[in-house]
């Protein structure tokens, strides 16, 4: 059973995106590929907050189940890892350019 879905569609949407850090993880794969670190430092900047090294983990991997991420991992010394958005993942723009243009307009009246 897929425990993202729910009856109502708003709430899946947000079961899927809607933590602290999920949505600025996809806003900033929707730029391209990222490696974790390229990630983590971009993510802490949007958010003034440092995001923990098993925090980030923890959302990647909840964002790679629910097929919103995919990642790829070269056979490499070190190992690297980049995080990309699946198909799903990028059809995401279309809901972060409302978001975006919602919080512009509550900006300019508040």
């Amino acid at each position: 059973m897929n425990v993202y879905i729910s009856s109502c569609p708003i709430e899946t949407t947000l079961n899927l995106i809607g933590n602290k850090w999920k949505i600025i993880i996809v806003r900033d794969l929707l730029n391209g590929t990222k490696r974790f670190g390229e990630l983590k430092k971009s993510v802490s900047v949007t958010k003034n907050q440092n995001i923990s090294q098993k925090v980030l983990t923890q959302n990647l991997r909840e964002l790679e189940e629910a097929k919103i991420i995919k990642r790829k991992i070269y056979a490499e010394v070190p190992p690297r890892v980049e995080y990309s958005l699946t198909t799903l993942g990028k059809s995401l723009d279309v809901v972060l350019h409302s978001l975006e243009t919602w919080g512009e307009h509550y900006k300019r009246k508040y």
